[in-house]
């Protein structure tokens, strides 16, 4: 049964914007830190930004910080990822996960309920 599914992916110019979106159930917004991931073709996957169930906490990849922005919407049982200036390698299929601790680290091995992933295509 997939618990998190992504949506918002598609084409983007080089300094555009795109806003992607991860459904959650009620349960995995209250319990559980939220992270997006990106996997390029032939690269590792990456993790992007994490958020935290309780306190707020974020995490951001170097390569992101000051660009991406993660929030959370109970409302909408939503977990946003907003990407401003983006680049050319930010291009890829972007995975939100849930983890096991609160405050994880950037390590596959800490996330779990993968939702299937969302195309970011960075072109002119």
């Amino acid at each position: 049964q997939v618990q998190l599914v992504e949506s918002g992916g598609g084409l983007v110019q080089p300094g555009g914007s795109l806003r992607l979106s991860c459904s959650a159930s009620e349960f995995y917004l209250t319990y559980h830190a939220i992270g997006w991931w990106r996997q390029a073709p032939g690269k590792k996957r990456e993790g992007v930004a994490f958020m935290s169930a309780s306190d707020g906490w974020t995490y951001y990849s170097p390569s992101v910080k000051g660009r991406f922005t993660i929030s959370k919407d109970r409302n909408k049982k939503m977990v946003n990822l907003q990407m401003d200036g983006v680049r050319s390698e930010d291009a890829g299929v972007y995975y939100c996960a849930a983890a096991f601790s609160d405050h994880p680290d950037p390590d596959e091995r800490d996330f779990h309920s993968w939702g299937p992933g969302t195309q970011v295509t960075v072109s002119s």
